[in-house]
């Protein structure tokens, strides 16, 4: 009944006037999601509910490039992917229409109903079918349609295709596995389409972890993500898909797995966080700056598991305050594994108590959600409490 209950809150959400059109772009409430390019300087921002993007520099070693939002950074991915290894598959729900999100618009008519194709409407056979197909060799990219629907799938994904090499002594394994799904908050999306369940796999060995924060970094991990020998989530924020626009090389490129990235050095605090997160933490780097005289050092995690710990203590011995940030909820979040690591590791160091910023250790709420999520200020005053300890 459940599970049922769960389908039909699915299929409401589509609305009077198509699937799934509240939940995509052109269904967001006028007032949601707001163009800044219309402001002078402020010409290549976008501003969103509780943060703006603002794309990184255009990258002049891939070669040319193109106007992307986040999802078409994603297609782009796929596409190359398809083109360059014929035993490439994707499919999933609703994939050979286009996707939910529109990630895969376009790629059946281009390659096939053979290479693009729908699945039942059952997330543990989507992982269970991906599994069989990247054992025999081939590349499987699942699609789970949402993050919060990847939980059918969590013995899929955990007991088997994480162990599958280990349990055969490496004479067999899943390692082009890759199962990508929209993940985080969105604005309206409530209990069932807004979670945050990275934390979940991070207590997985045999399985890697990515979120990007870009549609640059979502097209060279993901094409990372698919080339890795072994199974890999990769989680895309949803906000994202139409609020991040940015140039994105139109030729496959990589961005290396467990590498996470320094965006902005500074030698007061460490602000470390990963997909939409990065943003309001650079934000509230700019904000400390100004109104604290404050230097933070910006970290993108980007990779879950395997994290890089390196980078991440690096900056922490230099800065000696730790703030951590992310949607999902505060109690067993990544943000505890990263604070413990670093007490372990930098102990000596810290100049004040490792601060986490999360969500609550609540169900995600809906006409609540901007009193949920660890907006700007709630970071900036986590922040503001350590430069005075």
């Amino acid at each position: 009944m459940a599970a049922s209950a769960g389908r039909l809150l699915r299929l409401r959400a589509a609305g009077a006037e198509g699937p799934w059109r509240r939940l995509r772009g052109a269904g967001m409430p006028r007032g949601f999601l707001q163009s800044a390019s219309a402001c002078g300087a402020a010409a290549q921002r976008r501003q969103v509910a509780h943060f703006t993007f603002q794309p990184d520099a255009e990258p002049v070693e891939y070669g040319q490039t193109q106007k992307m939002n986040l999802f078409q950074a994603v297609t782009s991915a796929l596409d190359n992917s398809l083109a360059k290894d014929p035993t490439a598959v994707i499919f999933g729900e609703d994939v050979a229409f286009g996707g939910v999100f529109r990630c895969t618009v376009g790629l059946r008519d281009k390659y096939g109903k053979d290479r693009v194709f729908n699945t039942p409407l059952c997330e543990q056979g989507i992982v269970g079918f991906g599994i069989g197909i990247a054992v025999t060799g081939a590349t499987a990219i699942a699609e789970i349609q949402f993050a919060d629907y990847i939980f059918p799938a969590f013995d899929q994904i955990v007991n088997e295709a994480a162990k599958y090499r280990y349990r055969s002594g490496d004479l067999f394994n899943c390692g082009s596995l890759t199962i990508r799904s929209p993940w985080g908050c969105v604005g309206h999306g409530a209990l069932y389409h807004s979670q945050s369940p990275e934390a979940f796999f991070a207590h997985c060995p045999g399985i890697k972890v990515v979120v990007p924060r870009s549609p640059f970094q979502a097209k060279g991990l993901l094409l990372s993500c698919i080339e890795d020998k072994n199974p890999c989530i990769f989680f895309e924020p949803k906000i994202l898909y139409r609020a991040a626009v940015e140039q994105v090389p139109v030729e496959p490129y990589n961005i290396p797995l467990s590498q996470a990235e320094v965006i902005q050095e500074g030698s007061d605090v460490t602000l470390v966080a990963w997909g939409t997160q990065v943003h309001v933490i650079r934000e509230v780097a700019a904000m400390a700056q100004e109104k604290l005289g404050v230097s933070c050092e910006v970290i993108d995690l980007r990779t879950i598991l395997p994290w890089d710990v390196d980078t991440v203590c690096k900056s922490v011995i230099k800065t000696g305050r730790l703030l951590v940030s992310h949607e999902a909820p505060l109690t067993g979040g990544f943000a505890s594994e990263i604070s413990s690591t670093v007490q372990e590791e930098c102990f000596l160091n810290l100049e004040a108590p490792i601060s986490r910023v999360c969500g609550y250790d609540t169900p995600f709420p809906h006409i609540f959600e901007p009193f949920y999520i660890p907006d700007k200020w709630k970071c900036y005053d986590a922040l503001r409490k350590m430069i005075n300890y």
